[in-house]
């Protein structure tokens, strides 16, 4: 596969996550020397830093784009124990874009490892989970004023620590969901449960043969149609696994399977990814390529494509 993009971050350390923007113009980076760097697409296809700044006094572990109904809004969260909410706004002196701080969230005991912004349907939310082992959701008081973020639920979801978290992004379900990894290691699936008003815990990702080691990484498939979801989880334990989860609304159950399980990366992985149909899953790993998942003519997940950043061709 042709390298079409490269380009130099000038981050002083580790790059920690790297996420696009809702159309795959603007990209958010992350780092350990402490600073976020906003990127845009231009006319000649070259990434061009628009802004960056000092965001955390620790290293900052994630970004996360909100949907563009609600404006150019990004979160973060760091070891500091920090959750920032940023905003874009147009510098009227220096008529250049700049990022301002909207709101700051200290409910976190521990480092918060992820943060997720809910599907557009739920509102302006956002779901984080930390070392702590603590979820947290909040949700914008008033979308057009980010300074006011109420704390919705709090829950304990692991006792090892929360490492990632995903929604269920369908919006036909008719209650919000969770998969929350965790170091124990193992994923949990998590349901809001209207009768109760809390999130109760309707399954974990056990199946056949489970995770032996930490989750680095969770992410919830689109749903296009299908009577099932489908959810990845990468391992520290060198595996990806696929699980298909069943949800019986009427039985209020929930059922899952690991239909596949692929320890190609030999190393660590750190992230799974699906396209937005939810048919294709990337992969990375501490091997430094990134690898492609797709489903063959008999229904079985297959690699189909392996990715170099040193490479000109498919292997």
């Amino acid at each position: 596969m042709h390298v079409f993009h490269k380009f130099e971050t000038q981050h002083e350390d580790l790059i920690h996550d790297i996420c696009y923007d809702f159309y795959g113009k603007r990209i958010a980076t992350c780092s350990s020397d402490q600073r976020i760097k906003v990127w845009d697409l231009n006319d000649q296809n070259e990434w061009i830093c628009s802004c960056e700044w000092k965001a955390h006094s620790g290293s900052v572990w994630k970004v996360a784009w909100a949907h563009p109904e609600f404006g150019q809004v990004l979160a973060s969260c760091s070891f500091d124990r920090i959750v920032c909410i940023w905003e874009e706004e147009l510098d009227t002196k220096g008529g250049k874009n700049r990022w301002s701080k909207r709101a700051t969230l200290v409910d976190s005991r521990d480092s918060v490892q992820d943060i997720k912004f809910a599907p557009r349907h739920l509102g302006l939310r956002l779901a984080t989970c930390s070392s702590d082992g603590f979820v947290r959701i909040y949700e914008a008081a008033d979308v057009t004023n980010l300074a006011t973020w109420s704390p919705m639920e709090e829950f304990e979801s692991q006792k090892g620590g929360a490492t990632c978290i995903s929604w269920n992004p369908s919006p036909l379900d008719s209650r919000p969901m969770l998969a929350v990894g965790s170091s124990d290691p193992g994923v949990k699936i998590w349901e809001y449960n209207e009768t109760y008003r809390k999130w109760v815990h309707v399954e974990t990702l056990q199946g056949t043969k489970p995770h032996t080691s930490a989750i680095h990484d969770v992410c919830w498939a689109p749903n296009m149609g299908r009577t099932y979801h489908l959810i990845a989880t990468a391992s520290k334990d060198q595996t990806l696994k696929i699980w298909k989860l069943q949800i019986q609304s009427e039985k209020q159950k929930v059922e899952a399977k690991d239909v596949a399980t692929f320890p190609d990366h030999q190393s660590e992985v750190w992230r799974v990814e699906w396209n937005i149909t939810g048919t294709i899953l990337a992969s990375s790993g501490d091997d430094g390529v990134v690898r492609l998942f797709k489903t063959d003519f008999s229904n079985e997940w297959k690699c189909f494509s392996v990715i170099s950043g040193s490479m000109e061709d498919d292997e």
